[in-house]
């Protein structure tokens, strides 16, 4: 038989082992996943559409612009960064033969009114010794073809007065001719804006561009003053784009920001970039211009409401599995899984109108395999 002692010592023991194996049991068992978890509350949710590549902020006016006729660049009144106003010169090729026959046509024209007003003054003058000579024929002071001799002699100089007068306006059509050709030799500008490049320097040679083949303008001109983000958007979602619908436009120079726009234009046809990748360019401008400088050329990426939906129950759209159902976090920590009826969706939020009510706790991640319906779980975090 034991001893007292023994006995206490055996039952010590016992009990002592019996800790050590609840406690190596207590930290070694598998502990519940950890997993993130959203709260449905209400909201907005859009149904929007986006573009498939990168848009571009885009002038309302841009000018590439060439003079009408070629040759040396003798003045050139802008630099690349200046802003010039509608009507202002920009540059003015050489043109001394045509200001020479400017001139010419000026004096000729000069010459042609003296010549006609002279040959009107003795027209009058012929006109008034007919009507004399008649008077006096009537009374048989002269001969009858006395009177007749003066009356043909005030046709000729009344006929010679209107010849004159006609040469006169050959002469003007002359000046309006050569005014053009001048006038072929300055490049003006067609509209306020900012002079974006200049190609030449004086001295080189300006020529236009030859029908078909494309040649550097020598200006650049663009109007900084309207500005709009022209985007491709995918031919699937075109048919439910209209003109005046709102959009969201963000920029990459401008990170953290959003401005408001209105689709201003839908391209009338499809733009084939690659055959898998059909795409049709949509307008959109800014309700407000941002304060900030844009440039022309800027990044930016364009987001079309199509529709809107306020304070309704709404679930984070990656919650969403493949076979649209969600899984939520019931009793004990457990996860249930829920068949759900939804409504406008879009890449963030999607609406529930039936299957959860608000406060309900859904997955949010779905990398562990291991986590699914009937797992106890243990939430890592709540996010509104």
């Amino acid at each position: 038989m034991f001893k007292p002692k023994t006995w206490l010592r055996l039952v010590v023991v016992v009990l002592i082992g019996g800790a050590l194996g609840y406690a190596g049991w207590h930290f070694t068992r598998p502990q519940p996943p950890e997993v993130e978890l959203a709260t449905l509350a209400r909201g907005t949710v859009e149904s929007t559409v986006v573009n498939t590549r990168a848009g571009t902020v885009t002038a309302c006016r841009r000018a590439k612009l060439a003079p009408a006729a070629g040759g040396q660049i003798v003045k050139l009144w802008v630099k690349e960064g200046d802003r010039v106003k509608a009507g202002q010169p920009l540059l003015e090729l050489w043109n001394r033969d045509l200001a020479a026959q400017r001139d010419l046509a000026t004096r000729q024209l000069a010459t042609s009114e003296e010549r006609r007003r002279e040959a009107c003054i003795m027209a009058a003058n012929a006109k008034r010794d007919a009507e004399r000579t008649e008077q006096l024929a009537a009374k048989g002071f002269v001969s009858p073809q006395r009177g007749e001799d003066a009356r043909a002699e005030a046709r000729a100089r009344q006929a010679n007065c209107d010849a004159l007068a006609a040469d006169v306006k050959r002469a003007q059509a002359q000046i309006r001719v050569t005014l053009a050709g001048l006038e072929r030799t300055t490049l003006n500008a067609p509209f306020d804006g900012i002079v974006a490049l200049v190609t030449g320097e004086v001295g080189e040679y300006a020529t236009p561009s030859p029908p078909g083949i494309p040649t550097p303008p020598a200006v650049d001109l663009i109007d900084d003053s309207c500005l709009y983000v022209s985007a491709p958007m995918d031919e699937v979602d075109a048919p439910r784009l209209k003109a005046g619908q709102p959009a969201r436009i963000t920029l990459d120079a401008l990170p953290g920001q959003t401005f408001s726009g209105k689709v201003r234009r839908i391209a009338p046809y499809v733009t084939e970039v690659e055959k898998q990748a059909r795409t049709v360019d949509v307008e959109v401008d800014f309700d407000t211009p941002p304060q900030n400088a844009l440039l022309v050329g800027y990044s930016a990426d364009v987001e079309a409401i199509i529709e809107r939906r306020d304070n309704v129950l709404r679930v984070p759209t990656q919650a969403i599995q493949q076979d649209g159902t969600v899984l939520v976090l019931g009793k004990d920590d457990k996860l249930e899984a829920r068949s759900l009826k939804t409504g406008l969706a879009n890449w963030a939020f999607t609406e529930i109108v039936d299957g959860l009510k608000a406060g309900d706790r859904v997955l949010l991640s779905f990398d562990d395999e291991n986590v699914k319906a009937g797992v106890k779980v243990k939430p890592k975090a709540t996010q509104p």
